[in-house]
């Protein structure tokens, strides 16, 4: 039978064997009927507290978080929907949307402009995050376990503070959006090391879908709920990255509301690990490099039995990419399992780290081989990983290696599914 996989922004089919395969999918939901009038009442009836425009006053400043442009967040809806709620109250001028970049790259005017649309960028002023610019950023103080906090300055700055992001699953931080979109996202690199320790990293509880005791969400919480945040607005995606649900209001009792939905919606038992998992990075803008693809082997690892085979299927049309360190730390160790054992022996965080330590984590107990569009094989062999032009013949020949009985579990979606052995997790 033929599986579409998410990859790029056109997808792509293999050919599975109906008798040994088995799909795990999120479970679908039918975008909301008018994606902005969703938006609308969680920012008027929210979750917890006063609606938005009851939390504001005229001559006050106001800035908005926003995920970055390797997440697929609806910028383009929830920005506009804000807006109009603080419309009449406080000046266009008086506003800043802040990309919530944590350590990434910046966008690029461009990538502004299809992330939040014309309108937007031609009127309200829009500042990347940069967490190395030391110009940018503000002394917090120390929260959470030890966690010194340096802070975006227009955001501390600001007389009203509000989130606005997605929730998903998260392959270390528990799930997405909340309180991520003031620390790591609007943090300064020396913060963000901290947060992504290696004994953070390596924490079993720091890992798909746990929240409270997850030393890497508590900490995250503690900044986020320490330093202020006005209002706070998360929605719920389907596959097709359309609203299904949105939620407004105080930030942790919203996003715990948000992040129930997405449980339901994400999180699928499977009865016994499998011989081989293909996995996704869920497509463009998801899969625009191997850094971010590692959340699509972490899903597929959670359900491969030990040694087993996965195949990750992710464009990576931005590389790497070349800026910021993953790169050079996955070169620095001759296999993963020399990788991890120098990771986690480390004391000081180096950039990028925690996605080599997980990625390498992964590649230790089980082949890993990858489908890029932009990667050649000699770029993944610096990454220990290999490369396949043809996953179905790679999947069929993994299986007849596992011999009889083997079977292979298919995530069209990556880590807009997150399965899991049913009796593994309660």
């Amino acid at each position: 039978m033929k599986v579409r996989l998410a990859y790029g922004r056109s997808g792509l089919d293999i050919d599975v064997d109906p008798r040994t395969a088995t799909v795990v999918e999120p479970v679908h939901h039918e975008a909301a009927p008018d994606q902005s009038a969703v938006l609308r009442a969680a920012l008027r009836d929210p979750v917890a507290g006063p609606p938005l425009r009851e939390r504001v006053r005229p001559g006050q400043t106001v800035a908005i978080s926003a995920c970055d442009g390797t997440r697929p967040q609806p910028r383009h809806l929830m920005i506009p929907a804000v807006l109009d709620e603080l419309d009449g109250i406080v000046r266009l001028e008086d506003v800043v949307i802040l990309v919530a970049t944590g350590t990434h790259r910046g966008n690029s005017e461009a990538e502004l402009r299809a992330m939040f649309g014309d309108e937007v960028v031609d009127t309200v002023r829009i500042v990347n995050h940069d967490a190395r610019d030391a110009g940018q950023l503000t002394w917090m103080g120390t929260y959470g376990k030890d966690v010194p906090v340096w802070l975006n300055r227009a955001w501390v700055e600001a007389d009203v503070r509000i989130t606005t992001g997605f929730v998903e699953p998260h392959f270390f931080a528990g799930f997405s959006g909340g309180p991520k979109l003031v620390a790591p996202g609007l943090a300064a690199l020396e913060t963000v090391l901290v947060l992504h320790d290696a004994a953070r990293i390596g924490d079993p509880r720091a890992t798909w879908g746990v929240i409270h005791g997850n030393p890497v969400h508590d900490d995250v919480r503690a900044i986020a709920e320490a330093t202020g945040v006005t209002f706070a607005l998360d929605v719920v995606l389907n596959r097709d990255k359309d609203i299904v649900a949105a939620f407004g209001g105080d930030l942790l009792p919203m996003h715990a509301a948000a992040t129930a939905a997405a449980k339901r919606m994400a999180m699928r038992p499977v009865p016994a690990p499998f011989d081989v998992v293909v996995t996704t990075n869920s497509g463009f803008p998801l899969d625009q490099n191997l850094y971010q693809a590692v959340k699509g082997m972490s899903a597929a690892y959670q359900v491969v039995r030990p040694g087993g085979t996965i195949v990750c299927a992710a464009e990576c049309r931005d590389g790497f990419p070349d800026h910021g360190s993953y790169r050079e730390v996955l070169a620095s160790a001759a296999s993963p399992q020399a990788l991890f054992d120098d990771i986690s022996a480390r004391t000081e965080t180096v950039p990028d780290q925690w996605q080599v330590q997980i990625q390498a984590r992964i590649q230790s107990g089980s082949r890993v081989v990858m489908h890029t569009g932009f990667l050649s094989d000699a770029d993944l062999a610096t990454a220990h990983l290999e490369q396949t032009r043809d996953i179905s013949a790679t999947v069929a020949e993994a299986l007849a290696a596992a011999g009889p009985g083997a079977r292979v579990c298919v995530l069209p979606e990556g880590p807009q599914t997150i399965p899991y052995v049913d009796g593994a997790r309660s």
